[in-house]
C-alpha cells in the first residue's frame, strides 16, 4: 500500500484547476478527447540560485495516477456546479464520460534522484488530449514541490560535507501534506534522518529525537532534568544544553554522561539551538573532550541552511551533526520550483505530428515543440559533459551539437566518444504501469551518485558554473522556424 492510499481513503480525482475540467469538457463537446497529443513537465531556472536541480516525486505520481479515477461523490459535486446562467456547468453525459475514466496515456520521466536542467522535460505525456490535459495540475502539484525540496536538501547535505543531516521541519511545514512530502524529498535530497515519525511509518525513513527546552523546565533544575532523561531513556541521550546558560549545560550533560557510562550505557552527545554556533560549539567540545567524551556528538540546529552551515564550517565549528527544519522542510526563501506544463505536438487525422509552440515576449516562456527526449553524455572519468534535448522524430546526431534555449551564443559541440544515455525512461504504456519504482534508499543513493558525477564547480553554492545543456541543433532550428512562421505568419 502506497503512501497516497494511506493518508487518504477517497478519491484524489478532482486534485486539480477548474479550467483543467472546462477544457475536458470542450474537448469532449468538440469530438477531439481522443485527438492524440504531447505535453511536458519541466521548469525554466534552478531554484537556490543553484547549478543543478534533484528530480524527486514520481512516486507520488505513480500512486497517484494508478489510482485515478472519478468516484460517486466527485461527479455529484460536479453536478452541481453551475454557469454564469445558473445552469449546470457540465452536461451529465460529460459526467458520464468521466465516469469511465481509465487513464490511457503512454508517460515517460526522468527516474527520482536524476540531475535536471533547466527546459528539460521531467515528464512527457502522450495520450488522448482529454487525458494528457487533465494530468497537468496534479503532476505539477506531486512533482514540483518535491524537486525544490529535494534540490535543497541535496545543497544543504553538500554544505555539511558528510556530516549527517536530519531533517526537523514538520512543526513548520505548510500542513500535514507538506510536512510528509517533504520528509521524503529530504531523504531522496541526502538528509539521513527525520524527526516526521509519520513519514518514518510511511517511507521507512529512520527517524531521530531527544527532548525539548519543555522537559528540562518541567523540572526543579538542568541537572535533575538531564538526570530524570537518563533514567528513563538511557539509549538515547542527546542533552538540549541551551535552556539556561549553554556551557554549564554542557557540563552538566557531561555529568550524567558519566552516570550513564556507570549504567552501561554511552550518551549519544548534545544539542545546540541558540547562540553563537561557532563559538559555543568549540568551547563545548573542548568540556566534553576534557570530560572523557570525545565521541559524543554535538548537533546544531536554530534556522539553519547551507549557507550558514557552509559558514559555520569556514569559522571552525566543531559541529558533527545537523538539524535543518524551517528552511529546509518549506524551501526557505524560495517557495515553489515554478515547473510548468505545456502541449508541445497533436496528431493530426493524417497521423502526422503537428509541433505546437507558446511564445511570449520573456524569452524564457517560450516553449518547446516537439516529442521530447534527454540524452546525457557522459566522459570518460564518468563526469556528466553535457545533455542535449532533443526530437525523437527528428534524432539526434553524432557529434552533436547543443544551443542554450535563451541565448543563442552558448554552445557546445559534443564529441562522438562521450556516452549517451536517453534520461527519460517508459512509466507507464496505455495506461498500464511498466516501470518498477526502486525503494528509497535506492533512489537516495542515486542523488549521490548523480552529484558526484557533476563537476564540483556546478555544486558551488554561490555563482554556480553553468552546466551544458540545451536544444540539440535540428530542434533549435525547428524552434526557431515556428517562431518566426508565428510572428510573420506572412512572411
Amino acid at each position: 500500500m502506497g503512501a497516497l492510499d494511506q493518508l487518504y481513503d477517497h478519491s484524489l480525482a478532482l486534485l486539480t484547476d477548474l479550467y483543467q475540467l472546462t477544457m475536458a469538457y470542450g474537448y469532449w463537446k468538440l469530438g477531439m478527447a481522443d485527438t492524440e497529443a504531447s505535453f511536458h513537465l519541466n521548469f525554466r531556472k534552478h531554484p537556490f540560485g543553484g547549478g543543478f536541480t534533484v528530480a524527486c516525486g514520481l512516486h507520488e505520481a505513480i500512486e497517484f495516477l494508478k489510482r485515478m479515477r472519478f468516484d460517486r461523490s466527485d461527479l455529484d459535486y460536479l453536478a452541481t456546479l453551475e454557469g454564469n446562467d445558473g445552469k449546470p456547468l457540465f452536461d451529465r453525459g460529460f459526467l458520464d464520460y468521466l465516469g469511465k475514466f481509465e487513464l490511457a496515456c503512454d508517460i515517460d520521466a526522468m527516474p527520482e534522484g536524476t540531475a535536471v536542467f533547466p527546459y528539460e522535460p521531467l515528464v512527457r505525456v502522450m495520450g488522448p488530449l482529454l487525458q494528457a490535459q487533465l494530468l497537468e495540475t496534479p503532476l505539477l502539484n506531486l512533482l514540483n514541490f518535491s524537486t525544490l525540496i529535494a534540490t535543497k536538501a541535496a545543497r544543504i547535505c553538500l554544505a555539511a560535507k558528510g556530516e549527517p543531516v536530519l531533517e526537523f521541519g514538520l512543526r513548520r511545514a505548510q500542513g500535514i501534506d507538506g510536512g510528509v512530502t517533504a520528509s521524503r524529498a529530504a531523504f531522496v535530497g541526502g538528509c539521513a534522518a527525520t524527526s516526521n515519525v509519520l513519514a518514518g511509518k510511511l517511507f521507512g525513513i529512520p527517524v531521530k529525537g531527544t527532548h525539548a527546552h519543555s522537559w528540562v523546565m518541567a523540572f526543579g533544575d538542568e541537572l535533575e532534568a538531564f538526570k530524570a532523561y537518563a533514567q528513563a531513556m538511557p539509549n538515547n541521550c542527546v542533552f538540549l544544553v541551551d535552556t539556561y546558560n549553554t556551557l554549564n549545560g554542557v557540563a552538566h550533560a557531561a555529568e550524567v554522561g558519566k552516570w550513564l557510562r556507570s549504567q552501561a550505557h554511552e550518551m549519544v552527545g548534545i544539542r545546540l539551538d541558540s547562540g553563537d554556533l561557532a563559538y559555543l560549539s568549540i568551547e563545548a567540545r573542548k568540556v566534553l573532550d576534557d570530560a572523557g567524551f570525545p565521541r559524543a556528538a554535538i548537533l546544531a540546529s536554530n534556522e539553519l541552511d547551507e549557507t550558514l552551515i557552509e559558514s559555520l564550517h569556514q569559522q571552525g565549528a566543531k559541529v558533527g551533526v545537523w538539524g535543518v527544519g524551517t528552511r529546509l522542510a518549506t524551501g526557505g526563501d524560495t517557495p515553489a520550483l515554478g515547473g510548468v506544463y505545456k502541449l508541445s505536438a497533436i496528431r493530426k487525422p493524417d497521423d502526422q505530428w503537428e509541433y505546437k509552440i507558446k511564445l511570449s515576449e520573456q524569452t524564457v516562456k517560450t516553449s518547446i515543440p516537439g516529442i521530447l527526449q534527454v540524452r546525457r553524455f557522459v566522459g570518460s572519468d564518468g563526469l556528466f559533459v553535457a545533455d542535449a534535448i532533443y526530437d525523437v522524430p527528428t534524432g539526434i546526431q553524432t557529434p552533436c551539437l547543443i544551443i542554450d534555449p535563451t541565448d543563442q551564443a552558448r554552445r557546445k559541440r559534443i564529441d562522438a566518444d562521450a556516452r549517451p544515455e536517453d534520461v527519460l525512461l517508459p512509466i507507464f504504456r496505455k495506461g498500464s504501469l511498466v516501470y518498477v519504482p526502486p525503494d528509497l534508499p535506492s533512489v537516495q543513493r542515486r542523488t549521490s551518485d548523480q552529484l558526484d558525477r557533476l563537476h564540483p564547480t556546478i555544486k558551488r553554492l554561490v555563482n554556480p558554473h553553468r552546466y551544458p545543456a540545451g536544444l540539440e541543433a535540428r530542434l533549435k532550428t525547428i524552434r526557431m522556424e515556428m517562431i518566426e512562421r508565428a510572428q510573420w505568419p506572412g512572411g
